[in-house]
């Protein structure tokens, strides 16, 4: 399906209002087949907090004219409180942003130049909500994409992974407290930006220290979790996602807890849209997506229903690197999901007579206690938990695992004398002991050259209290056995015929990981513990997989003014052994061409920890926002946010100013001292 010449010429409207049924107004930039009021069409709605007139504008620009083009309504509307859309936001997912969708989608669906069929589709948040909106089934709604998103907010986002608490939730929650405190335009709302601002700002709060007062997977995480009633969606859902993204889990779920229409594709890409996507190939994503709307939205034929309900890339053998501008590998072709064919097949985690070293054999050996206490800092070639495939400017993804593996339980396969493929959740099932009552065990599963390079393939952890429950996790009685089993992220990949499948277990994994509160010792038991890996054969449906290619960007619409610059620079102090990690994301200055809107965002990470004491785990983020336009209009954020921990509980600061050019409008500071819960 050839999609490279617009079939209509595309109509542009900046800014318009959605009415909600309490009088505030939302704000949405929309795109529309000129004759659209003559010849009503469908409607795509994406439906997020990240400012359609500056924060988001460049992929907007990208995607919405195209799908315009060929006879779509595109409606890209600011979340209440956000952008120049009136109200105040007061957390991620909750139940009036849902509601506000719905009466969108319905008066989308009354207006003169819709035909009444509206679909929804986002990346990140706009995929969150998609799915979470899907539950709450307007009529309207018919089809959605979801892009990098979760079905489980507790079980599979930034705060949380096994149970235990991720740096993610400062990284994120940090990132949120900045940026949702942004001021409308004066341009859009008039004279009225200045209270709307005000109202903002006083709403705000360190959500990050909300999210970590729920260390369980309480109602609080329930809610916005369509896990919790997945046949609650009736409408159509494509699940797309990227091997490096943080998020790629769900599009398995999904595929295989969903009653209603589906299709999953999984790339190699971080969290960016496949026609954009790093590292490549990248393919033509819109072309996909148009396919999918035009069966969902229109009743076309395009054979998108024809496709296996899941296309995916496995990854080639590679050299470790903290950038990839592509991974070798090829797209195959599963039916459904999950696959009868797909055989887990099972290693024994062998002792081989000496601490940190073991094999994986068919058959088990002999019963063999095998300690582990890494220290702390372990885990700095781990990468970044959600890469956003920022190019060639910063190192997001794993480095050479060999200095991780010298700190872990290491078992290693024979070279193998043919590749091995494997797609889908590789499992470990640990016999093991602890001498703490609160514990985290960490798997790697990797990839060794015969040279000896290391290559992280995937991994999965797991708080050991929450071993038979997240909602109800038990503390571990010191030196008593368990039987644990750890799912690692799903993953594609083939090994080469000479290398060697490895298993790496560790105590710590940080940054990405919060340190229990006492480093505990976990002895293991060889021989009755496993790996098993879900191994595929090629099938010959594999070579038919055919994607387009990437859809042109179109010319910039934005004057740089001062270039960006991104760096993650690890120093280790030669006396103490302490690590400090400092990353940089700094997104430059430019100016928006059609708007005026200059914006700069500057954003500083920082990481420390001593290696012997988990007490001394530290994390802070620095933010820096500014939003002028020539007719002399300044705002400007800056936030300062930091997490500290003892052995009982964490602690929460953050600091947030707001100023009109050079005068500060708006302070305040909090502290919050939050009890440990088996975490």
């Amino acid at each position: 399906m050839n999609d490279a010449s617009p079939k209509s010429a595309v109509r542009h409207i900046e800014t318009m209002w959605i009415p909600m049924s309490d009088g505030t107004r939302l704000a949405a930039r929309v795109w529309m087949p000129e004759d659209a009021e003559r010849k009503p069409v469908p409607a795509i709605l994406e439906y997020i907090p990240y400012r359609r007139r500056d924060g988001t504008r460049d992929w907007d620009d990208l995607s919405h004219p195209y799908l315009a083009a060929h006879g779509y309504v595109c409606v890209r509307l600011d979340i209440r409180g956000t952008g120049d859309s009136e109200g105040v936001m007061l957390d991620e997912y909750l139940k009036q942003e849902q509601d506000d969708a719905v009466e969108a989608i319905a008066w989308i669906a009354k207006q003169p130049w819709c035909s009444g069929a509206v679909g929804m589709m986002g990346i990140s948040w706009g995929g969150f909500n998609s799915l979470q909106v899907a539950a709450r089934r307007p009529p309207a709604l018919k089809a959605i994409i979801t892009y990098c998103s979760t079905d489980d907010r507790y079980a599979d986002d930034m705060h949380y992974m096994g149970g235990a608490h991720l740096t993610g939730n400062l990284e994120w929650g940090s990132t949120y407290f900045a940026i949702m405190g942004r001021a409308p335009d004066p341009l859009i709302v008039g004279d009225a930006w200045r209270k709307m601002w005000l109202q903002r700002l006083e709403a705000m709060t360190p959500v990050f220290g909300t999210w970590l007062k729920h260390q369980r997977r309480d109602e609080f995480w329930k809610h916005g979790s369509v896990a919790e009633d997945i046949g609650q969606i009736q409408a159509a859902v494509m699940a797309v996602g990227g091997w490096a993204d943080g998020y790629t889990n769900t599009v398995f779920r999904l595929l295989k807890t969903l009653t209603s229409p589906k299709q999953g594709i999984v790339g190699p890409w971080g969290h960016k849209y496949g026609h954009v996507g790093v590292p490549g190939p990248a393919i033509g994503y819109l072309t996909e997506s148009l396919r999918w709307w035009d069966h969902w939205l229109k009743d076309i034929d395009t054979g998108i229903m024809k496709e296996p309900q899941l296309r995916a890339y496995v990854q080639d053998s590679v050299e470790p690197a903290s950038h990839y501008e592509a991974r070798p590998g090829r797209w195959v072709a599963e039916p459904s999901w999950p696959v009868p064919g797909i055989a887990p097949q099972r290693f024994h985690l062998n002792g081989a007579g000496f601490r940190q070293m073991g094999t994986l054999g068919s058959e088990a050996g002999p019963s063999v206690p095998l300690a582990i206490n890494s220290p702390q800092t372990m885990g700095s070639a781990g990468g970044e938990w959600c890469p956003y495939g920022l190019g060639g400017l910063g190192p997001e993804l794993p480095l050479d695992q060999r200095g991780d593996d010298a700190n872990s339980l290491v078992f290693d396969g024979a070279p193998l004398a043919a590749p091995l493929e494997i797609l889908g959740a590789p499992v470990v099932e640990l016999e093991l002991t602890s001498d703490q009552p609160v514990a985290t065990a960490v798997v790697r599963l990797n990839d060794v050259a015969p040279d000896g390079r290391v290559t992280r393939v995937t991994y999965g952890l797991l708080n050991l209290t929450h071993r038979d429950s997240h909602a109800e996790p038990k503390p571990l009685e010191p030196g008593k056995s368990y039987r644990i089993r750890i799912q690692l992220n799903d993953i594609g990949h083939r090994f080469a015929a000479g290398h060697r499948v490895r298993v790496a277990i560790s105590t710590a994994y940080w940054p990405i990981l919060w340190p229990a509160p006492k480093a505990a010792t976990l002895t293991l038991t060889a021989g009755p513990s496993t790996l098993s890996l879900p191994v595929r054969r090629p099938q010959a449906g594999d070579a038919k997989i055919k994607f387009g290619p990437p859809e042109p960007l179109p010319p910039s619409n934005r004057t740089s003014l001062r270039p960006g610059d991104v760096y993650r620079k690890v120093t280790q102090d030669v006396a103490t052994g302490a690590l400090s990690i400092h990353v940089l994301r700094d997104d430059g200055r430019s100016t928006h061409n059609e708007t005026g809107v200059t914006t700069e965002m500057v954003k500083n990470l920082r990481y420390r920890m001593h290696p012997d004491d988990p007490a001394t785990a530290y994390a802070e983020a620095d933010h820096d926002l500014v939003h002028r336009h020539d007719q002399g209009w300044e705002t400007r954020i800056k936030t300062h946010c930091a997490i500290a921990c003892s052995a009982t509980e964490f602690i929460v600061e953050a600091d947030l100013q707001a100023f009109e050019g050079e005068t500060r409008i708006f302070s305040r500071s909090w502290t919050q001292r939050i009890p440990r819960d088996l975490m």
